[in-house]
């Protein structure tokens, strides 16, 4: 089978293609055909070995899949082959087979293709779980969203939007804004021309903010804290920006507001059960056409350089998927 492979720790153009044996699923494990790898931003830095998760080499990058089951092992009950399904994976996704515990994978409505499927773990699990189980969202409260264009933060925009929240996008274009507003935003913010913090302020009647998901970081994460409400919530999803910021906690004590972390990879694994109900609510919606998934480009595997610089530019506006 192909595979796309990580031998060697840097850029995008290091990543090679290479022929390898097709797995067989051990006990409790399905086999599934990858049809479709989504790309996220963190992909971008796992290859680097610049992110939290340190797989060794040779490894394939991409933590999402979707596909068809071409294999089933010993103990697996409920499952066909041929079925269409959907799998958080970590890393190893971009390759033509893989092996995948029978409980990690769930079945893709018929309303979605495969490459729309792929990219609904990350982007809108860690949604759901920032904004549900980290940041208490209720409905009528303010959420902005920086990095509101990319899959992140549109993902933040469309599941903010359908919990109740009046949603603030905030993005560096306005063709960025347009996508969000298609998404259920309801205000726009154009970092690149006005400051986060006027801005915010500008937008919510000088309150300020009170659920603020952060998949940026680097140089807007400051005047974003500023901006934020009395006994606001500021999550910390990502550093699409880069630079990851040094926050004076002063701000903390003068809006006796809070900064939380939100790790989705780590929260599947220590509550798998309360993952796979944020999953299930997700594809509910999914299968009603009430999330879109919205996928920028798709790429054949031999192109995915052209890819992961797209994610790395910030050009995406939305996922970006591998296909296979």
């Amino acid at each position: 089978m192909k595979a796309l492979l990580c031998e060697t720790h840097g850029p995008a153009e290091a990543l090679v293609l290479r022929d390898l044996a097709e797995p067989l699923p051990g006990p409790g494990e399905v086999v599934v055909a990858v049809s479709a790898a989504a790309l996220n931003f963190f992909d971008t830095l796992i290859i680097q070995n610049r992110y939290q998760t340190k797989p060794a080499l040779p490894f394939s990058p991409s933590g999402e899949c979707a596909g068809t089951i071409s294999a089933i092992g010993a103990g697996v009950i409920g499952w066909r082959v041929g079925e269409r399904v959907a799998a958080w994976v970590g890393h190893g996704a971009a390759r033509e087979k893989i092996a995948v515990a029978a409980d990690a994978v769930v079945r893709v409505p018929d309303t979605l293709d495969d490459s729309q499927a792929a990219g609904l773990f990350v982007t809108y699990g860690t949604a759901m779980h920032g904004l549900v189980q980290r940041g208490a969202l209720r409905p009528g409260e303010t959420l902005a969203v920086l990095g509101a264009g990319g899959g992140a933060g549109l993902a933040a925009v469309e599941v903010g939007a359908l919990l109740g929240a009046h949603v603030v996008a905030c993005a560096s274009s306005p063709e960025k804004l347009a996508l969000a507003a298609t998404h259920g935003a309801r205000d726009g913010l154009d970092y690149s021309r006005e400051d986060v913090k006027a801005g915010l302020r500008r937008l919510t009647d000088g309150r300020g903010v009170d659920l603020l998901y952060d998949t940026v970081g680097g140089e807007l994460a400051e005047p974003a804290l500023r901006a934020m409400a009395w006994e606001g919530r500021y999550l910390v999803v990502g550093f699409a920006g880069g630079a990851i910021p040094k926050i004076p906690l002063n701000l903390l004590l003068l809006k006796s507001c809070d900064l939380r972390g939100v790790f989705w990879g780590e929260f599947t694994a220590r509550e798998p059960e309360t993952h796979r109900g944020n999953m299930e609510r997700l594809l509910a919606w999914a299968a009603v056409g009430r999330i879109r998934a919205h996928v920028h480009q798709t790429f054949p595997i031999e192109r995915a350089a052209e890819a992961f610089a797209m994610i790395g530019e910030r050009k995406a506006l939305g996922k970006i998927v591998l296909t296979l």
